[in-house]
């Protein structure tokens, strides 16, 4: 598998040439881990300084991602969702776990909890600090969106059952993370929530500032029932959102890198700037 000192190309895309088709061809699949550097040396036949630069390339190309400890790995295909629940209960493996959230109702981050804080109670994961922010809109005033599809227009009510959804996973959330505590099973669990008047495009989840994953709300039509009478709404689709999947390396530089720091940047901003308390 050594290189062809008859191509053209530099060793290092000859390098990337072979580990990219291995990944396009599924010999290596999504979530496997790359051989240590210096394995890719010695089977290539090249500097640890030329398997870097491949690597490197493979990362911009988007086709594998650094993690910090861990090594490099064949990064998940972005034509399909990414799944959050795996690498929010790797999270947990930490001793502090910091997880924000900005989106709508955090219905799907309260599912993806359920597991690993089941573990914690098991005693099969062990972290000693857990703090989640979470950052939903404010439904007390009028909004963009969702609006009632005949009229287009904002409807109190449409409003008054985002607010429920809004409270049933968010304090479903608090109540589940901070029993941790309660229980004595870590040193301290918060969990706080504030509202901004935005209505959200958008879901994002920053994990222990060092993965992102991100995703559009689509807007779609949805019938829902308003003080029992059915009304179609145009809605923000969660369910729908397919997620994209970034971490940070040891490259500051690096795509990854910057998105993380750059999510991390909006969020704080937010929070810190134009956020207020959630009322009940």
């Amino acid at each position: 598998m050594s290189i062809d000192p008859e191509d053209p190309r530099p060793p290092f895309q000859q390098v990337a040439s072979a580990l990219r088709a291995s990944i396009l061809t599924r010999k290596l699949e999504p979530g496997d881990r790359l051989p240590s550097g210096s394995e890719l040396a010695k089977t290539y036949g090249v500097a640890r300084m030329t398997v870097q630069q491949a690597v490197r390339l493979l990362r911009d190309e988007g086709l594998v991602v650094s993690q910090q400890g861990r090594g490099v790995f064949v990064r998940e295909r972005t034509s399909r969702p990414v799944g959050l629940r795996p690498h929010i209960e790797r999270a947990f493996t930490s001793k502090a776990v910091t997880i924000d959230f900005a989106g709508f109702g955090g219905e799907t981050l309260h599912g993806a909890l359920q597991e690993p804080v089941d573990k914690v109670r098991d005693g099969r994961l062990t972290p000693e600090t857990i703090r989640v922010r979470i950052l939903v809109p404010d439904v007390s005033a009028p909004m963009g969106l969702p609006v009632r599809a005949d009229t287009l227009a904002d409807d109190p009510e449409v409003r008054k059952r985002m607010h429920r959804i809004m409270l049933r996973y968010t304090q479903g959330i608090e109540d589940t993370v901070q029993e941790l505590e309660n229980l004595g099973l870590v040193q301290s669990a918060v969990v706080h929530t504030r509202v901004y008047s935005v209505a959200p495009m958008f879901k994002l989840y920053i994990i222990n500032s060092d993965e992102v994953f991100f995703g559009y709300y689509p807007v779609k039509e949805n019938t829902v029932s308003i003080n029992s009478e059915k009304v179609k709404i145009f809605d923000l689709m969660g369910r729908d959102a397919t997620l994209f999947h970034h971490a940070a390396d040891d490259d500051p530089d690096s795509t990854g890198s910057q998105y993380v720091a750059q999510s991390q940047m909006w969020f704080d901003s937010i929070w810190d700037n134009v956020s207020r308390e959630r009322a009940e």
